[in-house]
């Protein structure tokens, strides 16, 4: 039977990995032919001990060899609540070389997001948004790997990567068609689940094949490396034992060898029955036997390295241990003969400061599991206390916090807390949340407990909403929490119910508590809250004679405060979606400003009232024709998302509405790109939400008006735009987009029947803003011809509610709609009227399809060529061929 050998070059560990090699190889020349050339990604799957660490390894020999800069990281089994630990080894080699202005010039713009995360500077004070330190991450690497191409990274145990690394490598991974990077990723099956399983899944997912996974040694290949370790005497049945008392387990079958080796044992038939006992102590128990026959000195020592996990020093270990010096460097010694403990491999050394490190994962985790667990949790106490007194902060030692057994310790409590407000900080609410549970688990004094779920709410509020809910009910429904942060928690807790798709209970919490408190800027707050979310509900049911309490509120308010900023905005939106007069509405909305621009405290990072005023403030701008405010205020959105590093929903929603004001300006094409980057961004976020509706339903109304009707309802499958809509208020209203996209695709009795329920919708929450709401326009078209006094009756309606709102675009749009119900020289009338009305309109796509209906209607060659260029400028391709087909008819009749 032939042998399976390996390559001249490999080691004992890589016995039968000749293929995965050829594939590293390939990989590592297609890198460095070509800079220009695309990323690419292996991933590597394998049970412990199946030779992940080996082969990874022989890259970077390989890759080395080549001219490859090569970065490398590796997830621990104890290290996985630290936050960006496995991100921070993989750059620590590019990071330690460059000065800190030289970081700052390289990372640009995204230093100071990117920057605490990587531990390159202190974090800002306000809460770092995780999507923004994400892509702020994936900036850092793609820079710097342009930097020192062919580069390539290499992550071993990524199943113990700790979660924020994880999501980076998810979406960097998602980006290697731009950027010649090899990143090679190792990894065993399992071990991990929830969100950690699904960002590996994503990550595999993007490496464009199947992943390689690592298979046992065949006996053949097992009888190879035997007698290549051994000598060609070891006999045929010896091999056959070493490889079924390992299973071909590599890493296993290497260890057994060397102890067959190191025992002087004959690789005979007659001694095969003694390599179950060395493969034994080779493992688990055996491990752990063996390690203890070295003297519990060397067993405290190698326990502590355990609990270290990284950054084992001597002294360090020596300190945990309660060794002396001297006793602690014999102890190592110990334990590097014993083939448990070894140097770092210098061309892999990371910043820790540790010179030594476990042979293997597998002993790693055999020591860690040998420690008793009463010794375990007090060694993890010592090492906390360690760590702080070594000045590197409670956020580094929380993951030693996280391990002590609850002790009602008071200082405890507030190092979790501390440290999660460090998370915080540098955008990883996930290890905040962990603290903040621990902390409750001490428990805290009772005086201190609300406090504690308050901050535990506010860390949750992005990534579990129902969780948030939880926390701050109970927190309110304690002693503890007073003043400002009781009526923030509130607003929290509001904000975590409309997230949860409650904004009815949002309503009820803040109208509960602000009959607690006597008239003053408090209850005036609440009440703000209140109004603002009845103000964005989608649904049919309101407080009686909400508009009419909120306009008399708001006729108390002179902008003295931001509560009363609050309530003129709030007053100011709810009157534009009930149509309100637009000139009384700006009047609103002015008078919330201070000196032309939004209040400090009112921005649209400022935590305290929220994004959802700017949005208010901007959108009645938006849809009262002042349009170079509302632009210049989403603008304005964009750069703070964007200087802010808040990459997630916020970003998103930036994008959807400055698409919009290029929509309302009839910049068509612009408004495309702006929407496509929104719903990218929100795809990433979750579907279902409302900014997802903002970004779909402004693109198939951009794309509409474009003309492009099959790409505009290809978005609407891809992407679900359709009934159930959301509880809150999309901008415009989606079942009149949806019935409007019916129609264009031919589906004219589905366009009825949402253009109906459009209508429907709109009579219960008062919205009469034919803008905003423009079902009625559409519908009316939808019913010239089969019911043309309905028809008729929807287009003078229509008008009335244009010209009680009083904008040149409502106006125009309704006089429009009326035009293409008539025929002659009546419809001619209404076709330039309407062209007036929009010529002052900001609105050009609108001017644009007025002035091509007017051409077509009064069969002038000139008003067509008007309106074709006008057409043109906007991107409105379907309307341009409109024009030109008329103009190529000629004068004659039609």
């Amino acid at each position: 039977m032939t042998e399976v050998r390996p390559t001249a070059a490999a080691s004992a560990s890589l016995w039968e990995r000749d293929a995965e090699v050829d594939d590293v190889v390939r990989a590592i020349e297609a890198l460095g032919a070509d800079s220009s050339s695309s990323g690419s990604l292996l991933v590597i799957r394998g049970e412990a001990g199946f030779g992940k660490t080996a082969l990874l390894a022989e890259t970077r020999r390989i890759a080395e060899r080549r001219g490859c800069t090569v970065w490398s990281a590796r997830g621990g089994q104890t290290l996985r609540s630290v936050p960006f630990n496995v991100v921070r080894q993989l750059l620590q080699p590019a990071l330690v070389s460059l000065m800190p202005e030289e970081a700052r010039e390289y990372l640009g713009d995204w230093y100071d997001i990117a920057g605490p995360a990587l531990g390159l500077t202190e974090p800002g004070e306000r809460q770092a948004d995780p999507q923004g330190v994400t892509e702020g991450l994936v900036a850092a690497v793609r820079r710097l790997a342009r930097r020192e191409w062919p580069l390539v990274l290499l992550i071993d145990d990524a199943h113990w990567a700790d979660q924020e690394t994880l999501r980076w490598l998810a979406a960097f991974a998602a980006r290697l068609d731009d950027l010649s990077v090899l990143v090679v990723v190792a990894r065993r099956p399992g071990e991990v689940s929830g969100e950690s399983a699904r960002l590996l899944d994503a990550v595999a997912a993007t490496a464009g094949g199947p992943a390689t996974t690592l298979s046992a040694l065949t006996p053949q290949g097992t009888a190879g490396l035997t007698r290549a370790t051994l000598g060609e005497h070891a006999d045929a049945p010896f091999c056959r034992e070493v490889w079924a008392v390992t299973d071909g387990n590599p890493y296993e079958t290497v260890e057994l060898l060397a102890k067959v080796r190191d025992s002087g044992l004959e690789p005979t038939e007659s001694a095969a029955g003694e390599l179950r006992a060395l493969n034994r102590a080779a493992r688990g128990g055996g491990l752990v036997a063996r390690l203890e026959e070295l003297g519990i000195d060397a067993t405290r020592f190698a326990w502590a390295a355990a609990i270290l996990g990284t950054g084992i020093s001597v002294d360090l270990v020596a300190k945990l241990a309660t060794l002396s010096r001297g006793e602690a460097v014999r102890c190592a010694e110990l334990l590097r003969s014993a083939r448990i403990l070894t140097s770092p491999d210098p061309a892999n050394a990371q910043a820790d400061g540790g010179d030594l490190e476990f042979v293997h994962p597998l002993i790693a985790t055999a020591v860690y599991e040998s420690i008793p667990p009463a010794l375990c949790t007090a060694m993890h106490g010592i090492a906390a206390q360690i760590v702080t007194d070594s000045g590197r902060g409670a956020a580094v030692a929380s993951r030693h916090l996280l391990q002590v057994h609850p002790d009602d310790d008071e200082e405890l409590v507030e190092q979790l807390r501390e440290a999660a407000r460090d998370h915080l900080a540098v955008g990883a609410p996930d290890a905040a949340r962990r603290c903040l549970e621990r902390a409750l688990l001490e428990p805290p004094r009772p005086e201190v407990h609300a406090h504690v779920l308050y901050e535990l709410g506010c860390a949750t509020l992005l990534t579990a909403p129902a969780t948030t809910i939880d926390h701050l009910q109970t927190a309110l429904a304690m002693p503890g929490l007073d003043g400002a942060e009781r009526v923030d928690a509130v607003f929290r807790l509001s904000q975590a119910l409309l997230h949860n798709d409650q904004l009815e209970e949002a309503v009820r919490t803040v109208e509960t508590e602000a009959a607690r408190h006597e008239p003053g800027p408090t209850r005036m707050r609440l009440q703000a809250v209140q109004y603002m979310w009845e103000g964005i509900h989608a649904g049919e049911t309101t407080s009686p004679g909400r508009s009419e309490r909120l306009a008399e509120l708001a006729r108390t308010c002179a902008g003295r405060d931001n509560s009363e900023r609050a309530l003129l905005i709030m007053r100011g939106f709810d009157a534009m979606t009930h149509g309100e007069n637009a000139e009384e509405i700006v009047e609103a909305c002015d008078r919330a400003l201070v000196n032309g621009r939004l209040a400090p405290g009112l921005g649209w990072t400022d935590d305290e009232w929220g994004l959802e005023l700017p949005l208010m403030l901007a959108s009645s701008y938006a849809y009262t024709d002042r349009l170079d405010r509302a632009e210049s205020l989403f603008s304005e959105a964009l750069r703070a998302y964007d200087s802010a590093g808040w990459g997630g929903g916020h970003l998103a929603l930036a994008h959807a509405y400055v698409g919009l004001g290029h929509r309302r300006r009839g910049r068509l094409q612009e408004a495309e790109t702006s929407l496509r980057e929104s719903l990218r961004i929100a795809e990433r976020v979750g579907r279902g939400l409302p900014l997802y509706w903002s970004a779909t339903c402004n693109l198939v109304d951009t794309l509409l008006a474009r003309g492009h009707v099959d790409e505009a309802w290809a978005i609407a499958e891809q992407y679900g735009f359709a009934p159930p809509y959301p509880s809150t208020i999309v901008l415009p209203d989606p079942r009149s987009v949806r019935g409007r996209l019916l129609l264009a695709v031919g589906r004219g009795k589905e366009g009825v029947n949402e253009l109906e329920a459009a209508e429907k919708a709109a009579a219960a929450r008062g919205h009469h803003n034919p803008v905003v709401v423009p079902w009625a326009v559409d519908l009316a078209r939808a019913l010239a011809v089969d019911d043309p006094g309905r028809a008729a009756r929807l287009a003078t309606d229509a008008r009335r509610h244009a010209e009680r709102f009083g904008t040149d675009t409502a106006i125009g749009e309704a006089l429009r709609c009326a035009a293409a119900l008539e025929t002659g020289q009546r419809a001619v009338r209404l076709a330039a009227q309407a062209v007036a009305y929009l010529e002052a309109s900001p609105c050009q796509y609108e001017h644009a399809a007025a002035r091509v209906e007017y051409g077509i209607l009064s069969r002038s060659a000139s008003e067509l060529n008007r309106g074709l260029a006008l057409a043109r400028s906007c991107g409105a391709d379907g309307l341009a061929a409109q024009a030109s087909a008329a103009l190529e008819a000629g004068p004659g009749p039609r």
